[in-house]
């Protein structure tokens, strides 16, 4: 007899997913929106680097990992300042609602140097994690509240340094993460300017691809067989700009939520 989860995996596979993905529609930066571009539609000035596939990036040696599907460079760039509110509006390849619900959504960002970070390219980035989320309390992912029709809010580090920088939002749905290579990763990548007078910098960074394996204990995961097992995020800890915890934040009228690596679960 199949165990429900190759079931669940038999059955998913054979569902046509060609809506079933998405991409970043709208970035809002302290109050400011900034509207992305349909994927391998014409261009225009945005700050979202442009993808030109809805599909996930697969694998986790994928150099897509970066900012994904040969993501373009934005023509703008953002102005953002130490602790400003970053929210990003995720859609279906339709336009529709996001279509997954199980799986961690994090954050990171790389400085682009001395060069603005429309001229930057993101091969050369070293990454470092400012914020992570995965399931509340009752075993809900947050990534629900995307499907959900949400969007997510992000907080810059208070003591981050002025200068260029780009900020990738990753949302891993895990709903085919029980075999090596199942798991879906779509990353998208912002650009910014940040203002401000701190001097705080990152004590470690990584490199995509690079900082996930394929057997990661949070990217092979088989999240039904033992659905209330704790999450083990993939990728370095949250840098200590960010300090021991972060938040992520849920629009429409939700509450903000803390959430703790170790654990990997928000607290409500």
């Amino acid at each position: 007899m199949k165990s429900s989860s190759a079931i669940l995996l038999s059955l998913l596979a054979a569902v046509p997913f060609v809506s079933a993905h998405g991409y970043v529609a709208e970035v809002t930066i302290d109050g400011k929106s900034y509207q992305g571009n349909i994927p391998n539609s014409n261009s225009v000035s945005s700050p979202i680097r442009m993808i030109d596939d809805v599909s996930p990036v697969k694998g986790a040696s994928n150099v897509n990992l970066r900012c994904g599907q040969n993501a373009q460079n934005g023509k703008l760039v953002a102005d953002a300042n130490p602790g400003s509110e970053v929210t990003f509006k995720w859609v279906s390849g339709t336009g529709g609602n996001w279509p997954h619900n199980v799986g961690p959504l994090m954050t990171y960002m790389a400085s682009c140097g001395s060069t603005t970070c429309d001229q930057f390219d993101a091969a050369n980035a070293q990454w470092f994690k400012i914020a992570e989320v995965g399931k509340d309390s009752n075993g809900t992912w947050a990534q629900q509240q995307l499907f959900d029709g949400q969007a997510v809010s992000v907080g810059l580090p208070s003591n981050i340094a002025a200068g260029n920088y780009l900020i990738r939002h990753e949302i891993i749905a895990l709903h085919t993460a029980m075999t090596e290579g199942g798991a879906e990763f779509y990353p998208s990548c912002t650009q910014l300017k940040v203002g401000g007078s701190a001097t705080g910098t990152p004590s470690s960074t990584v490199s995509f691809p690079g900082a996930y394996s394929d057997t990661d204990p949070g990217i092979l995961v088989d999240v039904y067989t033992n659905p209330s097992a704790t999450y083990v995020f993939p990728g370095p800890p949250i840098s200590n700009l960010a300090g021991k915890t972060a938040r992520d934040d849920v629009e429409d009228g939700a509450r903000p939520r803390a959430y703790s690596r170790v654990m990997g679960q928000l607290t409500v």
